[in-house]
């Protein structure tokens, strides 16, 4: 997990070297939205595995559990599209273009759940590590860019509050849908 995680750093320290955050335009993708679209590779796999887990003679992961995850993935997918398309529209981008970015930072996730009910066996070994990087790519990005960002007004304690209800939501999300 811990070699994930800085493989997930280092990777966006890249991207920020090679693709600096302010660059906003058809050459130039935002670091968000790699960010979170790799973000969302492992997500869709980890629920690709729990439903070929839960398909399986004598399943170790029950088909509740499975539609679990796939729902609280999905809930916390809105915030995530939300983060990608609310900046980039202030920064210019048309609404409609805004969303698809938005929205395809998400698709992802279907694709790789599909794709990995197909490969069930062998994403189970990998999961691990394509999680563990994208907590380590998620982690940069709010600490270089989205926390300090939600500091620049006088009105800072919001964006804080912010974070801290995120966490809160996603620990009893957590709890509750085991």
């Amino acid at each position: 997990a811990v070699i994930g995680f800085w493989i997930g750093i280092l990777f966006l320290m890249a991207i920020d070297y090679f693709a600096p955050p302010e660059c906003i335009d058809e050459k130039c993708k935002n670091k968000l939205l790699l960010a979170v679209t790799l973000h969302n590779i492992p997500e869709g796999m980890a629920v690709g595995v729990s439903f070929a887990l839960s398909a399986k003679a004598g399943a170790s992961v029950p088909l509740a559990s499975a539609i679990a995850l796939a729902i609280g993935i999905g809930l916390q997918n809105f915030p995530e599209g939300a983060a990608i398309s609310l900046p980039l529209h202030k920064e210019g981008v048309s609404k409609s273009k805004a969303f698809l970015y938005g929205s395809f930072s998400g698709i992802v996730e279907l694709i790789a759940g599909v794709a990995t009910v197909a490969i069930a066996g062998t994403a189970v070994y990998i999961l691990p590590w394509l999680l563990s990087f994208a907590a380590g790519a998620m982690m940069f990005v709010v600490a270089e860019d989205l926390i300090p960002e939600a500091h620049l007004n006088e009105h800072s304690h919001a964006g804080t509050f912010g974070v801290m209800l995120g966490f809160l939501v996603m620990m009893v999300m957590d709890v509750a849908l085991g």
